[in-house]
């Protein structure tokens, strides 16, 4: 695989830690200046290739929207993350008119409008889900302008394609082809307030197909997939429904087109691997985190524009801006590392969730993405008994350790076994993960447990 040139910038300047705090899992020190990577769009665009996803934005008093469904963003402390980002160079900010139940577009637009204009880029989407009648949809991409406070957008995407109907009509013809979204969409981008149109992507090959095919009718100025070194080669099989990413990454590198970088860290998975994995890492690189390990992976393949990062605290955009100022190439020794530890994580049994709430909220009461969080904790940490009898040792650490904290963890009318098959979030999924199927495993696996004690 052809590695990437790293692009740099001028002499590099320390910046420490304005805290002094260090998250687990994150490296600390100082952080250069004047460094960062940049890659080049279709119109000869400086873009950084760390961008600032903001959908995992912090609220006020810490936590989760999940957690506190009532809390506000803290605007103070993006405003800081947002500042330090373009100080070291970040100038691609994502956002979107559903994320962080709609107040990451405004939020966005707050801690952006106090820089020049010219000093970042933004990405926002039509997200016209549940209501793709014309009038919605021009609504909704009329009211990105004046949240963001712009009169511009860089880069506008068709936000997440690729699912097919029972009458075989496919959700992108639905959604912004029939009702002349499309059209509009396009002129808009002749007129200049669009100045990149794209589209993201999750969901069935033949769909990814169809759009990249009409390339040459609707000009696309730039892609978004989800990539990362575990979905390489592994996509597909961690779930059926997913199109591996070499895939994706070579039909787009064919026709040209940059690719704008989703889940670079799989939700966070890939920033949390189990003690063995992550000591694989380590071994080699100790003072890096893991997840400069995914990014330096995404640097290697010359078609990506930007690497999108859900930022949720300070620690993390130091991290990440430290990781691209400049984004060091990986060693071939290195890439095959990476390649074991991919197999190695496809093949542990954990639930591929990355936390994007797009299931939420469950018409039931449930919390999805925190019982899958807590299961795929529970199994990182060694604390999921797959084998053996009540008499194991083993066994009963793991499951005192399961039982004792669950419960802590998730509200009790909030667990997997209120889930009553609905399958009202299954067509909300971008991963395609059979919710039902998996809460019902989970429910199981918990009475299992809970049935050894007697």
């Amino acid at each position: 695989m052809a590695g990437a040139a790293v692009v740099g910038t001028a002499a590099a300047v320390g910046c420490k830690n304005p805290k002094g705090k260090k998250a687990e899992g994150y490296a600390s020190g100082e952080v250069p200046l004047g460094q960062m990577t940049y890659r080049t769009d279709k119109h000869g665009q400086q873009v950084s290739l760390l961008g600032f996803g903001m959908m995992r934005l912090p609220i006020e008093g810490g936590g989760s929207l999940r957690d506190k469904p009532d809390a506000k963003l803290d605007q103070e402390l993006i405003n800081r993350m947002v500042d330090y980002a373009i100080e070291h160079g970040v100038n691609y900010f994502d956002t979107a008119p559903v994320y962080l139940k709609g107040m990451s577009e405004e939020a966005t637009g707050i801690a952006l409008a106090r820089h020049p204009r010219d000093k970042w880029l933004i990405a926002t989407k039509m997200s016209n889900f549940r209501n793709w009648t014309p009038e919605a949809s021009l609504k909704m991409y009329n009211d990105s302008f004046e949240k963001l406070q712009v009169d511009h957008i860089d880069y506008y995407l068709l936000h997440s394609f690729g699912g097919v109907d029972k009458d075989g009509k496919s959700d992108f013809e639905k959604r912004f082809v029939d009702n002349g979204v499309l059209d509009f969409l396009m002129k808009e981008r002749e007129a200049g307030r669009i100045r990149n149109l794209g589209w993201s992507f999750h969901g069935e090959q033949s769909e990814f197909d169809k759009v990249v095919a009409w390339t040459d009718k609707y000009h696309w100025d730039f892609a978004q997939i989800q990539m990362n070194y575990v979905d390489w080669h592994y996509a597909h099989e961690i779930e059926p429904e997913n199109v591996n990413a070499d895939y994706l990454y070579n039909e787009l590198d064919k026709r040209e087109i940059p690719i704008v970088i989703m889940e670079p860290v799989l939700g966070g998975r890939l920033a949390t691997l189990n003690e063995a994995l992550a000591g694989q890492l380590k071994a080699v690189e100790p003072d890096r985190s893991l997840a400069s390990w995914a990014f330096r992976y995404l640097g290697m393949y010359p078609r990506i524009m930007t690497s999108l990062s859900g930022m949720s605290a300070m620690e993390h955009v130091e991290d990440n801006v430290r990781t691209h100022c400049p984004c060091e190439p990986l060693t071939d020794a290195q890439m095959a590392l990476l390649d074991r530890v991919a197999d190695e994580f496809a093949h542990f049994p954990a639930v591929p969730c990355t936390a994007c709430q797009y299931c939420m909220p469950c018409p039931y009461g449930l919390d999805i993405p925190g019982i899958f969080a807590f299961y795929n904790k529970s199994l990182a940490e060694g604390n999921i008994a797959t084998e053996g009898t009540v008499e194991q040792k083993e066994f009963r650490r793991a499951r005192r350790a399961f039982l004792t904290t669950y419960d802590k963890s998730i509200e009790r009318l909030r667990q997997a076994d209120h889930c009553i098959n609905c399958g009202e979030c299954l067509t909300h999924c971008p991963q395609h993960i059979a919710i039902p199927d998996k809460m019902h495993m989970i429910e199981d696996y918990t009475n299992r447990l809970k049935d050894s004690l007697v």
